[in-house]
């Protein structure tokens, strides 16, 4: 490694970009190609970023298989800044398991992260928790074990470990200070304002309370039977009922809790669930059926019963109901709440993310585009979406897959 390269290297590794960029800039060989696509990367000018780093890794040679691994492990951290979330895993893997051959363990390290950030993106969070459980950042460069600890904070905060997160982000604002990276020491300090900013709101008869992440933590370890429209389920510290899948069910659930202790009429119970006006003789067959469904699948938490009116639901052993809703209303409050992280986002990562078919994504976009709350950049297949953030409070308990209860 010459002298400009090698001093390219430290500037990037100490954050500066130009500094990086001056010392290679007129250079078109395969070292200072990566190291000018890592410096684009960081400037934000992803495409041009990805073109270089393609074209230093066919640049090196057949022996310097090493070289190409870091190209490929780069790429991929750019393809995630983007959320090009649908590539193949398997070059990722190739390039790993080269880095672990040659004892590049730093490289490995951030191949292995970037694999987990990708995990978090798509709310697969066992997965990402059992991708995250063998790495060990001690002894690492500050700037990776402050990304190690990120990734191991934001599991903790979608997983509502509380403790585990406030622990894993001081240990990243400790090691981001130590690396002296200012957009490290912003992600890290945006990601410790989120335990202060409300994440769910408790409707009750008398209005609403605002919520923190360790309150709605407290509230779902209590004896209470909690009806959550953030995640969509009900349940107790005990026992978790998942209605993700039956939004009718959840409808009917949740209008129940909007009335407890009082009952619900028949007709409100339709129009909730069903979306009909002027109820007739079926869909009163049907909100009999959709209620037989939901006694049976909450028969372990709570009853329903029949009453004059309606129904209503009366919680085993005397515990109180509580009803979580999202700190934002609306149908798309998933997708919003992707968008809200500030990246461009293509409908194929949303729909991945989502676990809905790309067209739902694309119906939804142009409600929230007819709203003005997104706008597209691009066109075709380069078209991507944007959403300016949700400031006041956190999208944690909006992300798709937040939490795995049983």
């Amino acid at each position: 490694m010459d002298s400009l390269i090698a001093a390219s290297a430290r500037a990037l590794a100490a954050g500066d970009i130009l500094g990086a960029l001056k010392r290679v800039a007129l250079r078109d060989d395969p070292p200072a190609l990566a190291l000018r696509g890592i410096a684009m990367a960081q400037l934000g000018e992803h495409p041009r970023a990805r073109e270089l780093l393609r074209l230093a890794a066919r640049g090196f040679g057949a022996h310097e298989e090493l070289a190409r691994a870091r190209c490929v492990v780069a790429e991929a951290e750019v393809a995630l800044a983007v959320r090009d979330l649908g590539s193949s895993p398997r070059t990722l893997t190739a390039a790993l398991a080269t880095l672990e051959a040659h004892g590049d363990h730093a490289n490995a390290l951030q191949a292995r992260l970037i694999a987990v950030r990708k995990l978090l993106l798509l709310g697969r969070l066992d997965e990402a928790e059992a991708a995250l459980a063998p790495l060990d950042a001690r002894g690492l460069p500050p700037s990776l074990a402050a990304v190690a600890e990120l990734a191991a904070a934001e599991l903790a905060l979608r997983s509502l470990r509380i403790g585990p997160a406030q622990a894993a982000l001081a240990r990243a604002h400790e090691a981001a200070g130590r690396a002296g990276v200012p957009a490290l020491l912003a992600e890290v300090a945006e990601a410790r304002a989120t335990l202060d900013r409300p994440a769910a709101r408790r409707l009750c008869a008398g209005g609403q309370q605002m919520l923190r992440l360790d309150e709605v933590a407290a509230l779902l370890a209590s004896d209470a039977l909690v009806i959550d429209a953030c995640r969509r389920g009900l349940g107790t510290s005990a026992a978790w009922q998942s209605l993700a899948r039956r939004p009718v069910l959840f409808a009917l659930a949740r209008a129940l809790a909007e009335a407890w202790p009082g009952d619900v009429g028949r007709e409100a119970l339709i129009a909730c669930a069903f979306g009909a006006r002027h109820p007739n003789e079926s869909h009163r067959a049907r909100l009999r059926v959709e209620i037989g469904r939901l006694r049976a699948l909450v028969t372990e938490l709570a009853q329903i019963e029949a009453t004059a009116q309606g129904f209503v639901l009366k919680p085993l052993a005397e515990r109180a109901v509580a009803l979580l809703a999202p700190p934002i209303d609306g149908d798309q409050a998933a997708l919003a709440a992707l968008l809200a992280d500030g990246a461009a986002w293509s409908t194929s990562a949303l729909a991945l993310a989502l676990g809905d078919s790309q067209r739902t994504v694309q119906r939804a976009l142009a409600e929230l585009e007819a709203a003005g709350r997104v706008r597209s950049i691009g066109q075709t297949r380069m078209r991507r979406w944007l959403a300016p953030p949700l400031a006041g409070f956190t999208t944690i308990l909006l992300l798709p897959a937040t939490l795995q209860m049983e």
